[in-house]
């Protein structure tokens, strides 16, 4: 512990921003223990234990690793019961301010999240307008317990993976259908596979007429060239949000959209529209205010960066605290980036 406030301070900082403890370790010529204790300190001092109000308020999950099988007491005949632990973690992101990841809690449940919220502050709940989440069943209903008078919006990036989802169940069931296999590299579906999940507006004339006729000639039942479609009005239905959601666009582009998926009478289709529908008015808040959850994402690939740098966590107090150190910094050291030769 003979070290000076100057080291101790420029290894908390390093860890701080990503480096692994390890690493910092051997470069500063310290233990592990003393680099440990210095992130502590400094986390201690830095993060904040209760979040500032937030109106628009992000939540996505985690995975922290490996479920893992713990004892969990004994029956009555003297065996050991076993409980699965739950490696998800979730996480909840200030959206539209500056305090970016706000906290974290065990599990992606509906109790884990109404849990958390519950203990926030009668002002950061009255605050919050809208939150943000992906087409999670369990987090729209903590969020409706915990926040009756919060919207709930889900962004369109949710919707086109759906949309995309759809599109491979199709190919690879017509596939094994008329083939009796899987998708091989000389069958023209599996070939184009990466240009049907490409948006329309991003396909050369060349790449279309390839993916289209490709289907058209080796698909007789025209079901994957229908499941593109039906993915491209969706995608039409989500555009509507960078002009602010007007109603008539927004009820024109749903009425194809429906109609399309209907018409079609494809078992993938009918089940993404009853999604659609499911969360329908999720989705239209996005349309109308445009609200994403961009930024909940890019915490989320922020944390995979600590955990990447530290090959995994086993203790969650050090992995929490990793986490919030790299996440939660109002404004971003830059130095360790800036060219040290001028060019």
């Amino acid at each position: 512990m003979r070290t000076t406030t100057r080291l101790r301070a420029a290894v908390a900082v390093a860890v701080e921003d990503g480096r692994d403890q390890c690493e910092v370790a051997a470069a500063h010529r310290v233990s592990w223990p003393t680099v440990q204790h210095a992130v502590v300190i400094h986390a201690a001092a830095a993060l904040v234990v209760e979040p500032e109000p937030t109106s628009v308020l992000g939540m996505d999950e985690t995975r922290f690793g490996r479920p893992r099988w713990l004892p969990d007491g004994q029956h009555e005949d003297g065996r050991v019961r076993w409980r699965r632990t739950d490696p998800w973690e979730t996480g909840f992101v200030d959206i539209t301010g500056e305090q970016a990841l706000l906290g974290q809690v065990d599990g992606r449940t509906s109790a884990a999240v109404q849990a958390w919220l519950a203990a926030r502050t009668c002002e950061f709940r009255a605050a919050v307008e809208v939150v943000v989440i992906d087409p999670h069943a369990g987090y729209a209903a903590a969020v409706r317990a915990a926040l009756p008078e919060a919207r709930i919006a889900v962004d369109h990036f949710h919707l086109v993976m759906l949309a995309n989802k759809a599109v491979t169940a199709v190919r690879q069931r017509v596939t094994r259908d008329l083939l009796g296999r899987r998708g091989r590299k000389v069958d023209p579906a599996w070939a184009n596979r990466r240009l049907l999940l490409r948006g329309r507006e991003r396909l050369s004339p060349a790449a279309l007429a390839r993916m289209w006729n490709g289907c058209v000639d080796h698909d007789p039942s025209g079901q994957i060239l229908s499941a593109w479609i039906a993915k491209e009005e969706l995608r039409a239905l989500c555009a509507t949000a960078a002009v602010g959601g007007p109603s008539d666009d927004i009820r024109r582009r749903l009425w194809a959209f429906y109609r399309w998926c209907a018409n079609a009478q494809i078992p993938e289709l009918t089940t993404l529209a009853e999604t659609i529908e499911t969360w329908w008015p999720a989705i239209e808040v996005f349309l109308t205010t445009g609200i994403t959850n961009a930024r909940t994402e890019g915490t989320i690939r922020l944390i995979k960066q600590v955990k990447r740098a530290a090959c995994g966590f086993r203790n969650w107090d050090n992995y929490r605290r990793r986490v919030r150190l790299h996440c939660t910094r109002h404004t971003r050291r830059l130095s360790a980036r800036n060219p040290t030769v001028p060019t």
